[in-house]
């Protein structure tokens, strides 16, 4: 599953990244930790509320325009 991020420079410093699918948000002092706090919030809402993930990575598209990948399997219920 491929997901995007679009990351806004914090008034205060560092990077807010959000995502557009779940409303998922985070927040990290560099892009890289934002995008992975991201992408730790983004798959422990999908696991809670759509399924169970197993793995992921991510994708640079450009400096505030970010994608990143969930593998998932279903929860089974």
């Amino acid at each position: 599953m491929e997901l995007s991020a679009v990351l806004t420079p914090a008034p205060e410093g560092g990077y807010v990244p959000f995502n557009l699918e779940t409303g998922t948000t985070s927040q990290g002092e560099t892009v890289e930790e934002a995008l992975a706090n991201l992408t730790e919030a983004t798959g422990l809402y999908l696991e809670e509320f759509l399924v169970a993930t197993v793995s992921c990575s991510m994708l640079t598209i450009s400096k505030f325009l970010k994608m990143f990948k969930l593998s998932v399997v279903s929860k089974g219920k």
